[in-house]
């Protein structure tokens, strides 16, 4: 502040005078009410835009993972729509899903690495761009191999928006909680999308047909396309990985040897000549990538990042708690159909219980782990996982719908338990600035779960059904359930070890500072 004083000349100076604290506040208060703008209130305005242009960027990136969960489930609805209109048997409905799965997890992690390098927000929009005219030409398919081609081409739009979508969030929200809160919403709203798709399909199924099930994702791909221009900044890793060609060829023969295997293998026998080629295929070509991997300076899978056990735990339950999922919606939509005699719609409403729990428990499930850690959410969602998937495997072919109903139920809340704690996990376990490749990881080993989880459990029921789907369906499915809740008790076992201070210590190692 500034006091008018006069010389010994008598002539006006302007002298800075200091005012106490209380006076300046004072001051300060008395120009605000008279609209004078501070700076402190520009500041305040500033945060709060920039609150709400970060919320604005989760929630666009939010849309491509309510795009994909949607498919998952609607397409699983489908399938026995599927199944009649182009004439395919087990085999058929398992490569209709496994054909988009495999080439997912194959160029994940690629997908990851050329977003760091390019650029987040590019790779996101052509993978968002790639999906949507896939899942048009899906719609479009004259017949079940042209199906299983237009879903490949969909794999490879999917494979380039979880590890973009991610990398953004990682980056956009840097603090532990404020991230751990951003991958609840994330994660709960991949239940809201599967919550959605059963009914959702089940009315395009009965209306439209099961070409509109691919219909859906067109309106939420292009909304997406255009406000991630227009809202979504770009970003790169300072320092992005070279390409590994070798090495995704060899993840891609590995990945593609074994669910050929896997699937055709109760149709060309287990022990012949061509699935045991195909076995030992897949396993030539893990040896050689985890050989290969660890001699280059840039690697496609750093394969140091599994010295981190909460890293390497999380992985693991990924693809066990994935697997499940896959398989609880591939032997419930089956079941429900082709047993039950129900319709599209009727068994995307008694499926409901389970995505609809799922997307209650995901936010929740960020929340603990942002307050207390992973390891509470994960027991929880082993436990549940465990004992719902050993209660379904006692349905019979007139099981009560009170009983699905609470059994779906309890299996909501495993799934929706799960995803938070797993991804914080992997996230928060490497460098910050690798989060495309971590992500890109993270989502390798979900739809490595998926893939296996399909082509097992198809496997296990092709091999066990004997006679009409109807007679033989439910007793054969029983082996596939215990799996189920193996599965889930891994994940249980897997949240004790991985959250004790030896595992937490070895993460410190590998991303100090994180």
């Amino acid at each position: 502040m500034q006091a008018q004083v006069r010389d010994a000349h008598g002539r006006s100076l302007n002298v800075p005078v200091r005012l106490p604290e209380r006076t300046h506040v004072a001051v300060l208060g008395q120009a605000r009410a008279s609209g004078i703008e501070a700076s402190t209130g520009m500041s305040a305005d500033a945060s709060s835009a920039t609150h709400r242009r970060r919320t604005l960027m989760l929630a666009v990136c939010c849309m491509s993972l309510f795009m994909v969960g949607l498919d998952n489930t609607i397409v699983n609805v489908g399938l026995p729509a599927i199944g009649r209109d182009l004439h395919a048997g087990v085999s058929g409905l398992q490569w209709t899903v496994a054909a988009y799965t495999i080439v997912l997890a194959a160029l994940l992690m690629l997908s990851g690495a050329i977003a760091d390098r390019i650029g987040r927000r590019t790779i996101f929009q052509v993978g968002l761009s790639l999906f949507t005219l896939g899942s048009w030409m899906c719609s479009l398919a004259p017949s079940l191999d042209w199906l299983i081609a237009f879903r490949i081409l969909q794999g490879v739009g999917g494979s380039m928006l979880n590890p973009a979508a991610l990398g953004i969030i990682t980056n956009t929200f840097t603090g532990r909680a404020e991230r751990a809160r951003a991958i609840g919403i994330w994660d709960g709203v991949f239940g809201l999308s599967m919550a959605l798709g059963p009914v959702l399909g089940g009315v395009l199924v009965g209306t439209v047909g099961w070409r509109g099930i691919f219909w859906a994702n067109i309106p939420v791909g292009l909304a997406a396309i255009s406000l991630t221009a227009l809202f979504v900044p770009d970003s790169k890793a300072p320092k992005s990985r070279r390409a590994d060609p070798v090495g995704q060829c060899l993840l891609i023969v590995m990945l593609g040897s074994l669910a050929y295997a896997i699937i055709e293998g109760p149709t060309h026998g287990w022990y012949s000549p061509e699935i045991f080629g195909f076995f030992a295929l897949s396993v030539a070509a893990l040896a050689v990538l985890l050989a290969y991997e660890p001699r280059r300076a840039e690697p496609m899978i750093d394969l140091r990042f599994f010295r981190s056990v909460p890293f390497a735990g999380a992985n693991l339950s990924a693809v066990c708690a994935i697997a499940a999922m896959a398989w609880f919606l591939f032997l419930s939509t089956l079941y429900l159909q082709d047993v039950r005699g129900l319709s599209a719609l009727q068994a995307g409403l008694t499926i409901l219980p389970m995505p609809v729990v799922m997307a209650l428990c995901a936010p929740l499930a960020g929340r603990m782990v942002a307050k207390r850690g992973p390891r509470i959410p994960l027991v929880i969602a082993g436990a549940a996982l465990t004992l719902s998937s050993a209660a379904l495997s006692r349905l019979t072919g007139s099981t009560e719908h009170v009983y699905l109903i609470v059994s779906y139920g309890l299996f909501g809340v495993g799934a929706g338990m799960v995803s938070s704690p797993i991804t914080n996990g992997v996230m928060s376990g490497v460098p910050r600035t690798q989060a495309g490749m971590a992500s890109g990881m993270n989502s390798s080993s979900r739809q490595l779960g998926q893939s296996l989880g399909v082509a097992i459990v198809g496997s296990v029921l092709a091999a066990s059904m004997r006679g009409s789907m109807q007679a033989g369906f439910v007793q054969a499915s029983h082996a596939g359930w215990w799996i189920l809740a193996g599965c889930g008790y891994v994940v249980l076992l897997l949240g004790l070890v991985c959250t004790t201070a030896w595992a937490k210590a070895t993460a410190a190692r590998l991303s100090p500072g994180r």
